[in-house]
């Protein structure tokens, strides 16, 4: 698991494919899959730590 940061992911919807991976590594239940592309539904539990970046295959996302 990655170290809490400042920074939170932000996710490019027209690269995200759905493959859910960013979902389900992530333990605080931040994203979930809504009409098939990632979404932030808890941003308030997000700790930052980057699991759902390092997790994304087609880098849909980055960290800010």
């Amino acid at each position: 698991m990655g170290e809490p940061s400042d920074k939170r992911p932000v996710i490019d919807v027209d690269e995200c494919t759905g493959c859910g991976l960013c979902v389900d590594v992530c333990e605080q239940e931040v994203l979930d899959l809504v009409d098939d592309i990632a979404s932030i539904v808890n941003a308030e539990a997000c700790t930052g730590c980057g699991d759902c970046f390092d997790e994304c295959p087609v880098e849909a996302m980055v960290m800010q």
